[in-house]
């Protein structure tokens, strides 16, 4: 059979029923045999030929996206949730108290999650891609792959929070704050440990699209911390140790549950522990580095930003008024941050499962969705700039720096609304190492050095600053969106196809190599049980 073009049409295979919910409908290379060039585009979504084809693909992809993007949303205003909490309780205790911890969950919280998040990752692609193809039984060795990976990372870790006070001395903290700030950071050493069963546990139930379960854990994991904190800050006046060890017991807790659930009802994907993760940990690892440094770039050019805003004229209006304008866009950054996850989802699952035109249809609907809720975002912005402020603090000078930074806010928050979707295609696909530089290029080389020359040699000021980082994020947008222009999806689909088989291929030859052995036993030629038979069950 001839190779499958995006844009002809499938040749003598009936695509009717894509639009069934069902999963074989979905994932037509369930049987666990790697697809093969003929194959690639069996099942796929035929070309689009009415407008009435275009709005059955919109509802589907709609509806596929959402059932993922929604409980992950919902998820990770869960774990937001649970550091904003921790700053309430420890924020009765004292002003220097409610510092330290900020600080401490602010940088090196924000540093080391974004970086496990980042290493972890690496999971949405193969495990994603594996699950479209039907590896299943891949899914829980690319997990302890991944567990290995980040307890070692943890371990190489351990020195920045070992030394978190002498780091803030030397960043320029005031010594009370950096000395409790650095004793809530060892403290909350259990908590990091935790992401490394955390995060690959999580990507392995999103990539099944399982996101029901992580949902309902992070619920109850915040309202258990809000129960912990209570009980060692109130009851037990333990101050912030008693908010350090609410934070691992409930960080512990969201890990073991997910862990247990992993182990327990996903047996289909998870067969015990295998010497198998052991193997090919070299590739794995260089995915996972380019995963984290992809998401380091974006995590550390919104910090750097904030430092350089503390070195203005006027600080404390300067650093006041980006918090307040960062804090909206953090709060629309978690809905895209689900999106992200879930195209990420969504075509990683249809790459393995050899659909180019479905994945490239799945990118196309959610980018268009995203922009509109963006463009709604910035019309809510615009029509709000001289009040929204006010939410945040009574001071009228604080009010009008706000106000002056609205327009730029507005902006934001339509390149946020594509942003992140094309970085979550990115991840899907497994071009980490690619847009890794195109962060690079576009943040550090001209959005940081264009926000310095604006904010301080000119009148700018943090707006500036501010205009700066647009346009290295302008620039990354443009970028990554003539790069998704110009994508071969059958070309993907071979390489996903290729890397699973590469990747997943000793899984398979063992599962082969049992079932010989099997059906070569007496009992079972007694019974007349083929190694294929064998081999399906």
């Amino acid at each position: 059979m001839e190779d499958v073009s995006i844009d002809a049409p499938l040749i003598g295979e009936s695509h009717d029923n894509h639009m069934g919910p069902t999963t074989s409908e979905l994932h037509p290379a369930s049987s666990g045999i790697l697809l093969t060039q003929g194959e690639v585009g069996r099942g796929d979504y035929p070309p689009i030929k009415t407008y009435r084809d275009v709005v059955n693909i919109w509802w589907t992809e709609s509806r596929k996206l959402w059932l993922i993007a929604g409980p992950i949303a919902f998820n990770i205003c869960c774990t937001y949730g649970i550091n904003s909490l921790t700053n309430i309780f420890v924020g009765h205790i004292g002003d220097i108290e409610l510092s330290a911890v900020a600080i401490a969950l602010s940088v090196f919280g924000s540093f080391v999650f974004g970086f496990l998040l980042g290493m972890g990752s690496a999971l949405e692609t193969l495990c994603g891609q594996a699950y479209g193809a039907g590896q299943i039984q891949m899914l829980g060795i690319y997990t302890q792959r991944s567990w290995l990976i980040l307890f070692g990372t943890c371990f190489a870790l351990l020195p920045v929070y070992l030394n978190a006070t002498p780091i803030l001395i030397f960043l320029g903290q005031e010594p009370r704050i950096a000395e409790l700030a650095g004793k809530f950071t060892i403290q909350c050493i259990p908590q990091m440990f935790s992401c490394a069963i955390n995060f690959p546990t999580q990507k392995f139930l999103q990539s099944q699209s399982k996101v029901g379960v992580t949902a309902c854990i992070g619920f109850l994991a915040l309202i258990i911390h809000v129960g912990l904190l209570y009980l060692f800050i109130v009851v037990l006046g333990w101050g912030t140790s008693g908010a350090a060890w609410a934070y691992n017991g409930s960080a512990w807790g969201v890990a073991v549950a997910q862990a247990v659930y992993m182990m327990v009802w996903c047996r289909d994907a998870w067969d015990g522990f295998s010497w198998l993760a052991f193997k090919d940990l070299w590739p794995f690892l260089r995915l996972s580095v380019a995963s984290a440094v992809m998401t380091c770039l974006e995590v550390w050019y919104f910090m750097s930003l904030i430092v350089l805003t503390g070195k203005l004229e006027d600080p404390i209006i300067s650093i006041g008024s980006l918090s307040i304008c960062v804090n909206l866009t953090g709060w629309e950054g978690m809905l895209f941050l689900g999106i992200n996850i879930a195209i990420s989802v969504r075509v990683s699952n249809e790459l393995g499962s050899g659909h180019p035109r479905a994945a490239k249809f799945s990118v196309m609907v959610t980018i268009a969705q995203s922009l509109m809720i963006g463009i709604l975002f910035m019309c809510v912005i615009m029509l709000t700039k001289n009040h929204f402020a006010a939410i945040f603090t009574e001071s009228k000078d604080m009010q009008r720096a706000v106000s002056r930074l609205a327009y730029l806010v507005a902006i934001t928050m339509v390149l946020n609304s594509v942003q992140p979707i094309i970085s979550g295609v990115a991840v899907g696909g497994g071009w980490q190492a690619v847009v890794a530089y195109i962060n690079l290029i576009s943040y550090y080389l001209v959005g940081l050095p264009l926000g310095f020359l604006l904010g301080y040699n000119t009148s700018l000021g943090v707006e500036g600053i501010w205009i700066g980082m647009i346009c290295g994020t302008t620039l990354q947008t443009i970028i990554l969106v003539l790069m998704v222009h110009k994508t071969n999806w059958n070309t993907e689909v071979k390489e996903a196809s290729e890397r699973i088989r590469t990747w997943g291929g000793q899984v398979k030859e063992m599962n082969e190599n049992m079932a010989i052995s099997m059906v070569t036993s007496p009992r079972n030629r007694r019974h007349n049980v083929s190694s294929r038979q064998l081999y399906d069950l």
